[in-house]
């Protein structure tokens, strides 16, 4: 089996305009006035911090990352998941009609924390991707996102 390397971003990149901030900011000063009127200093500073990094991360560009289906599994940047822990994979492929429409590779692993791992994959690459999971005897399994993904980016996330 050859290997199949792709690239694409950590994230994407959603634009922020000066009223995302300005909501942010008013959110934060507001709750965090409202837990010092009633004296929960410590959530009060944990809002502010709160705040500061969410702003800073959503500032921040998204990396490239790098991904490999070779011999011995997949490799995201530089972890690399074998085959063996991969418990079943997913090619999402949206209709046309669909507003946004992403491809995405979803891997169930068997790690505990965040098990589904959420891949973006060119369509180009999909039957490819798919006939290597399968040569590998890893099941299909239908995957969507998390709801709570779709909503954070309803947000602007």
């Amino acid at each position: 089996m050859e290997s199949l390397k792709w690239t694409a971003l950590e994230y994407e990149e959603k634009e922020r305009d000066s009223d995302w901030f300005w909501a942010l900011g008013i959110i934060v000063v507001t709750s965090s006035l409202a837990a010092i009127i009633y004296e929960n200093y410590f959530f009060a500073v944990l809002i502010i911090l709160s705040g500061v990094l969410l702003g800073f991360f959503a500032k921040k560009k998204p990396d490239v990352v790098e991904y490999e289906i070779n011999t011995r599994g997949l490799r995201i940047r530089t972890r690399l998941y074998p085959f063996e822990n991969i418990k079943s994979f997913w090619i999402q492929i949206p209709h046309p009609d669909e507003n946004n429409p992403k491809e995405l590779l979803f891997i169930k692993s068997e790690r505990l924390f965040m098990p589904v791992i959420s891949i973006p994959i060119e369509i180009s690459m999909a039957n490819e991707i798919r006939e290597n999971m399968l040569d590998r005897n890893i099941p299909e399994e239908e995957m969507r996102e998390h709801a709570s993904e779709k909503i954070m980016d309803y947000l602007g996330f």
